[in-house]
């Protein structure tokens, strides 16, 4: 089975569950702030950088396991410029 995707789009469409449970959770902390769109800004920016040789597997398992502190400064970066 091939899960070649041809756009960032097409991706965030089929990882969008995964960012909908990580929001869930991050509101539940206190952090409703936060959007799954600055989730994945983060992700793609910091964690996904080159783009190259992602598994979903692994997509899936950066948004479950990312902390939401780190959003949070790289959101308070991104509206500093």
């Amino acid at each position: 089975m091939d899960y070649g995707f041809n756009s960032k789009e097409e991706l965030y469409e089929r990882v969008l569950p995964a960012l909908k449970i990580k929001l869930k959770e991050f509101k539940r902390l206190g952090n409703s702030n936060i959007t799954c769109l600055d989730i994945w800004n983060y992700l793609i920016e910091s964690n996904w950088k080159s783009g190259k040789n992602l598994m979903l597997s692994d997509i899936v398992n950066d948004i479950l396991y990312l902390e939401s502190e780190k959003v949070i400064s790289f959101m308070e970066e991104k509206n500093k410029h």
